[in-house]
């Protein structure tokens, strides 16, 4: 018997019994779009996760500290050289030193202390800009800023020290642009020869701002409470305004005079893929300074939704089973009711294995069908979540369910399978009948 005649027997028998193939297909659309929706929430949010890690800093990116400046030894210290030990390293593809400082910014009567923070070219062309801005320039006599949107939510009015935004829930009227905006650093004190302490306060300075990053007051983000420069006009102007005095924020010698060279506090260290974050930081570590990448919270966020993909897929896989029980059901009941015609097929010397593929084909049929209208009920559940169910987590304008192509072919090809086991042992009772008894029977 040819495989295309079976093919043909197998669709024309459950068509004869089309109520009982359409619950039982019904069955296997229900186990189908069960697990391929709990698998998709799985998955969704996962991805949903990774993008939110994401958007608060690249995933490849260790963030080294050194707070103490030299509290271990001098040799602690992360200045340039060290920069160029971190290059050095297994899978680093870059290093961006970032230079801070407080100070003040201050428009009419509004005021607020920020922290500019002096990075590298490359690390700016990462940051997003708001509608017009444009990034600092690295040839510039003074520092151009680039000012984080959630600035504006910490200006105070200096004359009442109210706060329009936390107090009123408006922010105050300042125009970075077309007004003048003062910058003033942190003062530096020194000593006289009698041991006292001298403030010696900063100047106030006007730099120009050339951008704003990207966002509302409110939207937050890895940058927006900063003010950015580039790293190296940073570096040029303190050096000329504070020529031999102490830089706020740089650490002294014993004798309380700055070092020749710039140490950095922080550093932002590129791997060149995620699997190699973990090795690369603990060379960090063991050089002795602190770090901190997001593959710390990912491998604990991972693990934790391994489990509810297993939960949700193990439910999912319940109802299945359920189905591959309806189609075990289904294919006996057939059996019993073609006795007579399987007697009758094996008198004529058709072979068992056709006997067996014709009752297999059957039931792989079942699975198919119902694997295929149970995506494409998937994906309008999946549909259904992706627009309720974002708010209720807390991942607005995110997709909660993903449906890869890889689930779609897994699962038709997993239904099928199904079938065909759960059509396995009945297929297996029909060769065994006996022709003479199974011609006899009534």
């Amino acid at each position: 018997m040819r495989f295309s005649d079976i093919i043909a027997m197998s669709a024309g028998n459950l068509w004869k019994r089309k109520v009982r193939s359409f619950l039982t297909i019904l069955g296997v659309m229900i186990g189908t779009a069960s697990i391929v929706v709990m698998l998709s929430l799985g998955l969704g949010l996962k991805s949903a996760m990774m993008n939110e890690i994401q958007s608060e800093g690249s995933m490849t990116d260790i963030q080294v500290y050194n707070y103490s400046y030299g509290g271990n030894g001098d040799d602690k210290l992360m200045t340039d050289e060290t920069m160029e030990e971190f290059m050095a390293l297994e899978h680093v593809t870059g290093t961006s030193p970032r230079l801070s400082m407080s100070g003040r910014l201050s428009q009419g009567k509004y005021e607020t202390w920020v922290q500019f923070v002096g990075v590298s070219q490359d690390y700016m062309a990462s940051i997003p800009l708001a509608e017009g801005s444009k990034l600092p320039a690295s040839n510039t006599k003074k520092p151009e800023l680039l000012i984080g949107n959630g600035v504006i939510q910490d200006f105070y009015d200096t004359k009442t020290g109210r706060s329009p935004y936390y107090e009123d829930g408006q922010v105050a009227d300042i125009d970075y642009f077309n007004k003048t905006l003062f910058t003033q650093f942190d003062a530096t004190y020194t000593t006289d020869s009698e041991g006292n302490m001298i403030e010696q306060p900063a100047k106030r300075n006007i730099f120009p701002v050339v951008g704003v990053v990207a966002g509302g007051p409110e939207d937050y983000n890895q940058y927006c409470w900063s003010v950015y420069v580039d790293i190296d006009t940073f570096k040029r102007y303190l050096t000329d305004t504070y020529r031999g005095q102490p830089i706020p924020g740089q650490p002294t010698d014993k004798n309380g005079k700055p070092y020749k060279y710039f140490c950095y506090n922080e550093a932002i260290v590129s791997v060149d893929d995620l699997d190699n974050v973990e090795d690369v930081q603990k060379a960090i570590n063991d050089m002795g300074y602190q770090s901190y990448s997001q593959q710390e919270w990912i491998k604990s966020a991972q693990q934790e939704l391994l489990i509810i993909e297993a939960v949700l897929g193990g439910i999912g896989a319940i109802s299945l089973f359920v189905a591959a029980i309806g189609i075990a059901n289904t294919m006996m009941m057939s059996i019993y009711e073609r006795t007579k015609e399987i007697g009758v097929m094996k008198v004529l010397g058709c072979s068992l294995g056709n006997i067996r593929l014709m009752f297999l084909t059957e039931a792989a049929f079942i699975g198919f069908l119902g694997g295929v209208v149970g995506i494409m009920i998937s994906y309008i559940l999946s549909f259904i979540c992706n627009l309720i169910l974002p708010g209720l987590v807390g991942y607005e304008g995110q997709h909660i369910s993903v449906i890869p192509i890889w689930l779609v072919l897994l699962s038709i090809a997993f239904s099928t399978l199904i079938g065909m086991i759960a059509g396995f042992f009945p297929a297996q009772r029909a060769t065994k009948l006996s022709p003479l008894a199974a011609i006899r029977n009534e």
